[in-house]
C-alpha cells in the first residue's frame, strides 16, 4: 500500500485529510467496496487534479478513446506487417494471420496497455493494481454467477433486440462478427479468443479501470451508467451501416454493459465479469453461426446477435 500521507494522483487531497480508505463510505460516491477503497494512488498535490464529477467523466471517456485509438493503431500495424510478410514471401495470408492475429494482439496491447499504464501512472504497484481491480479467485456463488449469468444476459438481450427489430430500424452489422460467421474455419479460434482475450481485456478497461475510477467520485448507479456510456459507443468503430442502424446497435449494447457493471459492483471481482463477458460473446458467436447456417429465415436475428459481439 502507498503511504496514506501521500497525495492521490487525481484527487489532490492528502491522506491525512481523507477518511480511512478501508471505510466503505470514505469515497465521495458512497460505497465502492473494500477492493477499490483500499488503494491510495501516489501523485502530485496540484489542486487541478480535483476529484469532481466532471473530471471523472472526462477521465472515463479519455481512457475509452485511448483504448479504441490504440486498438485501431495496433491492429493496423500488425495487419500491415502480415501483409508485407505475405508480399515478400509471395504467399496469400490466411485469415488467422490477416484477421485473427491483429484482432487478438490489438485487444491485448491496447486495452491492457492503457489500463495498466493509467494505473501505473497513478503510482500503483502490482499488488495494489490487483486490489484496486478486484482480481481474486471467485467464490462458489461468484462462479455460479459467472457461468449462468451469460445465459441470462443473452436471453435478456435477445428479448430486447426482438422488440427493437419490431419497432425500430435494423441494427448495424459488426464487421468482425460478419467476417467470422462468413468463414466457419476460424469460428473455433474466435470463440476461444472471445473467451480468453476479448472478455478479460474489455472488462479490464471498461469495468476494472473506468468503472472503478468512477466509483471514487460517483455512487454505484451513475458509475455503472458512465462505464456503459463509454463501452457501448466504443463499438462504433467496428459497425457498418447508417446512423440510425448504429444508434440501434449502440443502444442494444447498453443492455449487457449495464448487467456486467451491476455484477462487478455486486461482486467487486473482475474475474467474474471477465468470464461472463467472454462466455457471452462466445455463446452469441455460436448462436449466430447456427442461426445463419441452419435457419436462413432467421438470418436477421443472427445478424442482430452478431452485432452485439465484442470489438
Amino acid at each position: 500500500m502507498s503511504d496514506p500521507s501521500e497525495f492521490d494522483a487525481e484527487s489532490g487531497d492528502s491522506g491525512q485529510e481523507r477518511d480511512d480508505p478501508a471505510d466503505p463510505a470514505a469515497s465521495d460516491g458512497g460505497e465502492p467496496g473494500d477492493a477499490r477503497t483500499a488503494v491510495d494512488a501516489v501523485g502530485p498535490s496540484d489542486e487541478k487534479y480535483g476529484g469532481s464529477a466532471l473530471r471523472t467523466v472526462g477521465v472515463a471517456f479519455g481512457l475509452g478513446i485511448a483504448g479504441i485509438l490504440g486498438l485501431l493503431a495496433v491492429t493496423t500495424i500488425v495487419g500491415g506487417v502480415v501483409f508485407v510478410a505475405a508480399t515478400v514471401t509471395g504467399r496469400q495470408p490466411s485469415l488467422l494471420g490477416s484477421f485473427v492475429l491483429p484482432f487478438v494482439v490489438g485487444q491485448v496491447v491496447a486495452f491492457v496497455g492503457v489500463s495498466l499504464g493509467y494505473l501505473r501512472w497513478r503510482g500503483l504497484n502490482r499488488e495494489e493494481i490487483a486490489a484496486y481491480l478486484g482480481i481474486r479467485r471467485p467464490s462458489i456463488v461468484e462462479s455460479v454467477i459467472a457461468l449462468i449469468g451469460p445465459i441470462l444476459v443473452i436471453v435478456t438481450v435477445l428479448v430486447v433486440s426482438s422488440v427493437v427489430l419490431l419497432v425500430g430500424p435494423e441494427p448495424a452489422q459488426n464487421q468482425g462478427a460478419q467476417t467470422t460467421l462468413e468463414n466457419p474455419s476460424i469460428i473455433p479460434v474466435m470463440i476461444v479468443a472471445m473467451l480468453l482475450v476479448v472478455g478479460p481485456c474489455e472488462e479490464l478497461l471498461f469495468r476494472g479501470v473506468i468503472q472503478s475510477r468512477a466509483r471514487e467520485t460517483l455512487s454505484a448507479v451513475p458509475a455503472i451508467l458512465l462505464a456503459a456510456s463509454v463501452f457501448a459507443p466504443a463499438h462504433v468503430v467496428s459497425l457498418t451501416g447508417g446512423v440510425s442502424a448504429m444508434l440501434t446497435t449502440i443502444s442494444l449494447l447498453f443492455v449487457p454493459s449495464l448487467i456486467f457493471g451491476a455484477v462487478y459492483e455486486y461482486t467487486e471481482n473482475l474475474a467474474v465479469v471477465a468470464v461472463m463477458h467472454g462466455l457471452y460473446n462466445s455463446l452469441l458467436l455460436t448462436i449466430g453461426y447456427i442461426v445463419i447456417t441452419y435457419g436462413p429465415e432467421m438470418e436477421g436475428a443472427g445478424q442482430a446477435g452478431a452485432a452485439l459481439l465484442g470489438l
